[in-house]
């Protein structure tokens, strides 16, 4: 087993991990998008690729089949109250519906308004603290938080509840929108908030980090030209009300300790 080191550059860990032979490797996907960004990464053939921790979008998932061709890439569900819940290995964001549907298993999942909850062995009893809230309901099941909309024969997961953005009463899930925007072939990754608005009370706003432009700079398309291209991507997929008011181009975006894009606060 091979541990990073918090002072290790990304480039320095990527070639130790080439130089000891691993074959199966896991991350967040914000731990997978930095990955993607540093050409260090050839030094890497990973037999499993392994992702978790955050919502796995489809452009990511793409990118690093695209990248490891030869690699099985899956992703999982897990949260700190309820345990691991499944894994997914088909290569496509979201989970099958037979996973809620299947009943008697280690782990049960339903959907209820809209939140996945999950009932299993390996969930926490209770939080800490003699006012904390209630973990587990009578039934045994744990609310996760987690968002998420039935589409065909797929969940896919829009967001956390508590990380709603309130625009005129109505809602926006940033990861939703965030999805529709890294899958622009010019994007690698994206932050999505809200900002106080006077109007509606907030505006949904979005940060930016590009893909290096391979070539000569003056055949790349500019900033403007590519921000109207990405919000003409968002408005296509999006309500009127979920699309960006605004989009700023970044070098880099924060991530916690724990590999997760780091979010403002609700």
């Amino acid at each position: 087993m091979i541990l990073s080191d918090a002072h290790e550059a990304p480039a320095e860990h990527l070639a130790r991990l080439g130089r000891l032979g691993v074959t199966h490797l896991s991350g967040t996907p914000s731990h997978w998008r930095r990955a993607l960004m540093n050409p260090a990464i050839a030094a890497i053939a990973p037999a499993y690729v392994r992702l978790s921790g955050e919502v796995a979008d489809q452009a990511v998932l793409d990118s690093l089949k695209t990248q490891f061709p030869g690699s099985a890439v899956g992703h999982a569900y897990a949260s700190t109250e309820a345990g691991v819940g499944f894994e997914v290995n088909d290569g496509l964001e979201g989970f099958p519906t037979a996973l809620i549907e299947a009943a008697g298993g280690a782990v049960e999942m339903r959907i209820v308004d809209g939140a996945l909850q999950l009932r299993s062995t390996r969930a926490a009893s209770r939080y800490l603290n003699a006012d904390a809230p209630t973990l587990v309901a009578s039934d045994g099941f744990v609310d996760s938080g987690d968002m998420v909309e039935r589409r065909g024969d797929r969940y896919h997961f829009v967001g956390r509840r508590g990380g709603i953005i309130n625009v005129g009463g109505l809602k926006v899930h940033p990861e939703e929108v965030e999805a529709v925007i890294n899958r622009h072939p010019a994007v690698r990754m994206s932050l999505v908030k809200g900002r106080r608005n006077p109007i509606t009370g907030a505006i949904v706003v979005a940060e930016v980090v590009l893909h290096d432009t391979p070539g000569s700079p003056d055949a790349a398309p500019s900033e403007a030209e590519l921000r109207e291209s990405i919000l003409a991507a968002c408005r296509a997929a999006l309500a009127p009300f979920k699309a960006p008011a605004s989009v700023r181009f970044v070098p880099s975006l924060a991530v916690t300790a724990g590999g997760k894009l780091e979010r403002p606060h609700a």
